[in-house]
């Protein structure tokens, strides 16, 4: 018979002690411990090692593989996120903060699938059926081919799926709310969220359905729960946004059948969740007038060129400590850019309130944004306004330096498609790019200083 035994497992790493504690040595977390009851294996099994295995086949890197079949979604950035569409028997897990829209976007996909004559199932696990029906009439989805239930039970659910026809594409929302009748701890801890993850991924992969798993996040934007669910899954894409804002950005960050770091763009109306077709205009602001503080950075997300406005506000400061903050970029990184600009260019910027934005709610990665977040400091600080139809984007270098980035040719030919002809990039030496763009190539950032140095009254250095 087997016996039971009880461990004390971190709801936050699902890290394991041998008793409670107020706080997790493996990932600095407190008050995430959980004692849970775990089944031990039978007393009576014979021997103590591994059974037997198979002799698998081994084959050598040559040969052809057949790419995988794609379920197109009719949602033209969410399959350019996955990567071309769904595929089948793969397992998507999709994170982000409560009301970002992942449930309306889930539920359109769903129904432009069911209208194609696809089997689709939405099974919810925190909404009544009548409320998921409100939201599909408000969507204008009513009549859309898609099946309905609500279940946590995952020995259900996959009883659910089993009866009838395989479904094509199934949406379990969300996937903390599934419990398994065989693990004795509450819904949402690391044990049932392991195990339901895993009996769901292994329905997906048996019956060669795509199944979607929705997912809380916590106040960190991470996905809740350990990270063996993100392991276990094909993909996984996060819904960014602010609920006050209209525009979501949908990334992936994981994907075993694209690239990562691929991102669609959506706005939220009354109608749901529409597509926004040109992205680049949507991230350069609504203004045609160029103001100080602004610069335009080309960017690249997974595949896709984008032009984005980064905004800055350099003011002076009455505090003995000033203020830094950062919306859309990394505050170490904005420091770091500060420093630099002060002890290899000579700006003063200590006694100075630094407020830097990222137009339209874009979250920018790329150390290629140096550039275009130092011209928009220093636009600010000397009132200088940037020629209008210039890009700037290149990484600078503890030393000052202005390092060149990859795919700058993408880069200038958005910026040309937008009517940008003018480019301030970092020094290629002897291979200038061919674009056609006028491209004005600085090698440091006492470069830069007098590049926009020229077009001011000058800059206010330190004494």
């Amino acid at each position: 018979m087997a016996k039971s035994s009880h461990s004390f497992v971190c709801q936050s790493c699902g890290a394991h002690s041998v008793k409670w504690s107020g706080h997790c040595d493996a990932c600095d977390s407190w008050n995430t411990i959980i004692e849970e009851k775990l089944e031990a294996p039978a007393s009576g099994a014979k021997g103590s090692g591994l059974p037997r295995g198979r002799v698998a086949k081994l084959v050598d890197l040559q040969g052809e593989s057949a790419a995988p079949p794609r379920i197109l979604s009719g949602i033209a950035e969410l399959d350019r996120v996955t990567g071309g569409g769904f595929v089948p028997g793969s397992a998507v897990l999709i994170g982000g903060d409560p009301g970002i829209g992942k449930s309306t976007l889930l539920l359109q996909a769903l129904a432009a699938l069911g209208n194609k004559g696809e089997r689709v199932i939405y099974v919810t696990g925190e909404e009544a059926i009548a409320q998921v029906r409100l939201r599909a009439a408000r969507l204008g989805l009513a009549d859309a081919p898609v099946l309905l239930a609500a279940e946590t039970n995952v020995s259900d659910i996959i009883a659910t799926l089993n009866e009838g026809d395989v479904p094509s594409v199934v949406v379990i929302d969300s996937v903390q709310t599934v419990w398994s009748p065989a693990v004795e701890a509450a819904p949402g801890t690391v044990s049932q969220l392991k195990a339901g993850s895993d009996a769901l991924v292994r329905y997906a992969k048996s019956k060669g359905t795509c199944v979607l798993l929705v997912g809380h996040v916590t106040k960190d934007g991470q996905i809740a729960g350990p990270k063996v669910i993100e392991h276990l899954v094909d993909t996984v894409l996060y819904f960014e946004g602010d609920r006050g804002h209209q525009f979501r950005i949908l990334r992936a960050v994981k994907n075993r059948f694209g690239p990562t770091d691929e991102i669609g763009v959506f706005e939220m109306g009354d109608g749901g969740l529409a597509e926004v077709t040109n992205p680049s205009r949507l991230f350069m602001g609504q203004t045609e007038r160029p103001a100080p503080g602004t610069a335009v950075f080309a960017g690249i997300e997974g595949t896709r060129p984008l032009l984005v406005e980064v905004q800055a506000l350099v003011s002076p400061s009455s505090l003995g400590t000033p203020r830094r903050t950062a919306v859309g970029w990394d505050t170490t990184r904005l420091n770091m850019i500060l420093a630099v600009l002060e002890a290899r260019a000579g700006v003063a910027l200590g006694q100075h309130d630094v407020y830097l934005n990222v137009a339209g709610g874009l979250r920018l990665k790329e150390p290629a944004a140096d550039l275009a977040v130092a011209a928009a400091l220093l636009s600010s600080l000397s009132d200088t306004i940037i020629p209008h139809g210039t890009v700037l984007f290149g990484e600078i270098a503890l030393s000052g330096a202005i390092r060149p980035v990859g795919q700058t040719e993408p880069r200038l030919k958005e910026a040309l498609k937008l009517g940008l002809g003018h480019a301030v990039i970092a020094d290629m030496g002897d291979k200038p790019p061919k674009t056609g763009i006028d491209a004005k190539q600085v090698s440091t950032v006492a470069d830069l200083v007098a590049w926009v140095a020229s077009r001011s009254k000058g800059l206010r250095r330190i004494a």
